[in-house]
């Protein structure tokens, strides 16, 4: 782990693409397809908002943060006529886990296990104050199994992360849109984050125009100084607000959680056909 990187960022640089492979992954889709859940954003919307209940819209708009709400809103309520909370849930832990036993089929099951346990602990010191989707996922029962285990702690890690990230994102004064086209004109793709996000043309270019005003991007796109230090400052907010959890952990013990993590988190980000979550080429 470099000394520049700060740990949190490092270590949620390596459990994101655990978590991430339940939306993705052959295992997944057929476990939501079995329990009524056809199509890829009916899976997605139903199973990560299951922990909230059988929510509408409106409260999944603002946790996810960055969807088109008229994206949220053709999934939701509607995906609770096809399958409720529960078995959601169930679909979404069943797919992952079975995904997670092929794709570390090779892994030593001692170093999943040591992963695992150690995610577990980090997730059972989290403060989840303020922060709606861990908490509610937090509060779900632990499950028995090794592979369950490691995909519900690295869920509930990454959602800890994602509500602070959410936070750094309102305090910095961006909306869901005006994010992502934040991140495009740095490092992203606009033909691929924006069809998966749902916006629209009208709405992106909306957005882009009042990011030149507030002189975050140039007139062309690009992002200028001024939003380059605001968009490094609201990531060091991320970091600070996931990093409470890690502060009591010795170097070393941190170390050796990011040697073992690394093999399954590489196995895992090359089961990803696309970058959804935003992820850096490093940490």
């Amino acid at each position: 782990m470099a000394d520049v990187v700060h740990p949190a960022r490092a270590l949620w640089w390596l459990f994101e693409p655990v978590h991430a492979v339940t939306y993705f992954v052959p295992e997944g889709r057929d476990a939501f397809e079995a329990v009524g859940l056809h199509g890829a954003w009916r899976g997605y919307f139903a199973s990560r908002s299951a922990p909230l209940g059988a929510v509408d819209a409106a409260p999944v708009t603002a946790a996810f943060f960055n969807f088109a709400p008229a994206l949220v809103e053709r999934a939701l309520p509607e995906v609770w006529t096809h399958a409720g909370p529960e078995e959601a849930l169930a679909a979404r832990l069943k797919g992952s886990a079975a995904a997670l036993a092929r794709l570390l089929e090779h892994v030593p099951q001692e170093q999943v296990e040591l992963v695992a346990e150690a995610l577990e602990r980090a997730a059972g010191r989290l403060d989840c104050v303020g922060r709606v989707l861990a908490a509610a996922n937090a509060a779900l029962p632990r499950p028995t199994g090794l592979y369950e285990r490691l995909w519900q702690a690295a869920t509930v890690m990454r959602e800890h992360r994602g509500d602070g990230h959410v936070a750094a994102l309102v305090t910095a004064g961006l909306d869901g849109c005006e994010a992502l086209v934040v991140r495009c004109a740095m490092d992203m793709r606009r033909e691929m984050i924006q069809p998966l996000r749902g916006w629209t043309d009208q709405e992106w270019e909306a957005a882009a125009a009042r990011l030149v005003e507030r002189g975050w991007l140039t007139p062309e796109g690009t992002v200028t100084e001024l939003g380059r230090i605001r968009h490094q400052s609201l990531e060091a907010a991320t970091d600070l607000a996931a990093a409470r959890v890690w502060e009591n952990y010795p170097r070393a013990e941190l170390d050796a959680l990011a040697a073992a993590l690394k093999p399954i988190s590489a196995l895992c980000r090359g089961s990803l056909p696309v970058n959804p979550a935003g992820l850096p080429d490093k940490p």
